[in-house]
């Protein structure tokens, strides 16, 4: 006979928190909606293999049933359709039909989730999340808002390493090389704060997100290896050196970089340096500010009908000076969009070179300074034009250079939303 819950016990007694390995074992869900569209994507990378029984399916679950990762009976539930599974899900829209497959599951001794009635669910879905190799799961006496309130905090604490991470996970070692982003703190991946909040030493990049490093404990040593245009700057060599001699005390190093490390970050120098002396490096990608400052300035780098191309551009050379690689003639007599980093010196003579390669002088531009920061700024005029118009506004580094049409699509969005924000 199936097991009843006594009913004055129902809400008192705890459940019994189980983690499943679901690796090639049989999962029926039951249900093509919304909640299936949740539960099925963790089933599948859990490697159950996912029987989806429903008349009706969400987009993204089709995806998944075109892609072969999971099989769908496309009909409704019927009897016998739990038979060999070792877990069910009920997540119809239905409750009659989810109490039959409740029922019958019962009937087979299989666990089922009900997804419209937690307390007539033989089991309840925590809330997970995963970080690294731990994950965690909360249940919140059926109330999954609070659970995946709970789980949130536990994971953000995990995940930035202030929540027991730094006392229980395994010390990294060697060096990471983590792309900090395009400048505002926020904007640094998850892996690459974690790792931070987890070194002994932070060999640190001018651009990089430097707020970050109030956070750290005081016993971190942090080295400025700034490079300041036109000023200080620390030698690359030196910088090479520093990664591979705190590394081989034993102490994890942390290049802190701005942008992604190999984005005109020097990144894969220190890789092949460390590389040479036995030194271990993981590589952080980071958001890199050639996509970043445009997106955060309201520009796009493509869009529909106007750009299907963009080219990143280096200009730390002047066009025609021995040692640069770029084809300015190329660049010239695209219509892609064009993004310069390091260009602000070199302005005047980059806006001659691809007028002269057959850009039109009228071609729209935008020079965003301290991007995604607070005291951004953004500089609108044309490529005839824009030269004289940063020297009289000052504009000075770190800025990036937008050329294109693009940059025009911007101004449409902030004509749009002035006019919707207009009285009739």
């Amino acid at each position: 006979m199936p097991a009843t819950p006594h009913p004055d016990r129902e809400n008192t007694v705890p459940p019994y928190l189980i983690g499943l390995r679901l690796d090639g074992r049989r999962v029926v869900v039951v249900g093509g909606g919304r909640v299936a569209g949740r539960r099925v994507p963790a089933l599948v990378a859990a490697g159950a293999d996912v029987v989806l029984v429903s008349p009706e399916i969400t987009p993204s679950l089709e995806d998944l049933v075109v892609a072969g990762r999971i099989v769908w009976h496309d009909r409704p539930y019927t009897d016998g359709d739990c038979a060999g599974a070792w877990l069910v899900h009920a997540c119809t829209d239905k409750a009659k039909v989810n109490a039959e497959v409740a029922a019958a599951a019962e009937e087979l001794r299989v666990w089922c989730v009900r997804a419209d009635d937690a307390q007539a669910s033989a089991a309840w879905t925590p809330a997970t999340g995963r970080v690294g190799e731990t994950t965690v799961g909360v249940l919140a006496g059926g109330d999954p808002r609070r659970a995946a309130g709970l789980r949130d905090a536990v994971v953000d604490g995990l995940r930035d390493a202030t929540l027991a991470a730094r006392h229980s996970r395994a010390k990294p070692v060697g060096v990471a090389l983590v792309g900090g982003g395009p400048g505002d703190p926020g904007l640094i991946t998850v892996r690459g704060r974690q790792l931070l909040a987890q070194a002994d030493v932070v060999v640190t990049d001018r651009l990089a997100p430097r707020l970050l490093l109030d956070e750290l404990s005081p016993d971190v040593e942090v080295i400025d290896a700034a490079k300041i245009p036109y000023g200080r700057t620390v030698a690359q060599e030196r910088i090479n050196d520093l990664l591979v001699e705190h590394a081989s005390q034993g102490r994890f190093v942390v290049r802190l970089k701005g942008g992604d490390p190999f984005v005109f970050g020097r990144g894969s120098e220190e890789v092949l340096h460390c590389a040479r002396h036995g030194i271990p490096v993981t590589v952080v990608p980071g958001i890199t500010s050639a996509v970043a400052v445009p997106s955060a300035a309201g520009i796009p780098v493509t869009h529909r009908g106007v750009a299907q191309e963009f080219h990143v551009v280096s200009a730390h050379l002047a066009p025609d000076v021995p040692g640069s690689t770029v084809d300015w003639a190329g660049l010239g007599r695209s219509t892609g969009t064009l993004v310069l980093l390091m260009a602000v010196e070199r302005m005047g003579l980059i806006a001659t070179a691809l007028m002269r390669y057959g850009r039109s002088p009228d071609t729209p531009v935008a020079v965003i300074q301290d991007g995604t920061l607070q005291d951004q700024r953004t500089l609108t005029a044309t490529l005839g034009t824009v030269a004289d118009e940063m020297v009289a506004a000052g504009v000075r580094p770190p800025a990036i250079v937008v050329i294109g049409d693009v940059v025009d699509v911007a101004r449409q969005i902030d004509m749009t939303r002035a006019d919707m924000g207009r009285d009739p």
